[in-house]
């Protein structure tokens, strides 16, 4: 299968799949209970204005009816306007994404090498302390559920120290510093979990390739360490770390929300 079928291939997998959610939550939301024009004006609220603001929000149509015309928009660029902030959804989604991929960008640039680095010196020291220490460190970083992690560097950072603020969002007027110290917390949260990952990764990679045959006789034939390490063994022991990765890449991209959450 060539590049370009398999690319086409997962885009219409991707697709079918978030019409397949759409679809599915659009179904959900007409069969749980509640009425969203009462959610809006309140329970005291007259039946002549419940019935006004259902009309004027498309809720008097029948359901086969509803759902086309929402996916006929959305293909369209237009999300509708948003019941909570009653602003369109489109612009206020594009600024939220925008968000998301700045933190996603800021931490795949700091963890993936720190993390390659520090999973290579583990292994290499196999048994040694710095191991041990190394992973420790690293599987206890692993349990840590993210919003765990972020709660705890805003108790820190944010009420004790007063050092950092305790928010994710970039306001468009805000000063690269600000932009800086706004984005610390979160993208520290989202690092150490990616990092604790990929390190031990790729630590079990390294000391298994170091135990090949290849290694052992490019040794004795008197090779210069680091040549050993980083011409051949590196070479192979980054095979299954770039796949987890390109995993935790999509991850970042689109698991952001227990983050975002947490940051506000």
């Amino acid at each position: 299968m060539t590049w370009s079928r398999f690319l086409l291939r997962r885009l219409g997998f991707m697709i079918l799949t978030a019409w397949l959610v759409s679809l599915l939550i659009f179904i959900m939301m007409e069969v749980v209970p509640g009425d969203v024009a009462r959610m809006i004006l309140g329970q005291f609220a007259s039946e002549n204005a419940l019935a006004a603001l259902r009309q004027e929000l498309g809720l008097d149509l029948p359901a086969w009816h509803r759902y086309p015309a929402w996916l006929a928009g959305v293909l369209q660029g237009d999300f509708g306007n948003s019941l909570y902030f009653n602003v369109p959804i489109g612009p206020l989604l594009l600024r939220r994404l925008e968000n998301s991929l700045i933190l996603a960008g800021f931490a795949g640039v700091i963890a993936i090498p720190i993390s390659i680095a520090i999973g290579v010196i583990a292994g290499l020291r196999r048994g040694k302390v710095t191991d041990h220490v190394l992973s420790i460190t690293a599987l206890a970083m692993v349990s840590m559920p993210e919003f765990l992690t972020g709660i705890g560097l805003i108790i820190i950072f944010s009420a004790w120290l007063e050092w950092l603020p305790p928010t994710s969002m970039i306001l468009g007027d805000a000063s690269p510093l600000d932009a800086f110290k706004t984005l610390i917390l979160p993208v520290t949260t989202l690092t150490l979990g990616m990092m604790a990952y990929i390190a031990r990764m790729t630590r079990a990679s390294v000391v298994e390739v170091m135990q090949t045959e290849y290694i052992r006789m490019a040794v004795l034939k008197g090779m210069r360490w680091h040549t050993v390490v980083f011409k051949h063994a590196l070479r192979n022991a980054l095979l299954p770390t770039i796949t987890v990765i390109a995993v935790y890449l999509g991850w970042l991209v689109g698991g952001l929300f227990v983050v975002v959450s947490v940051f506000g």
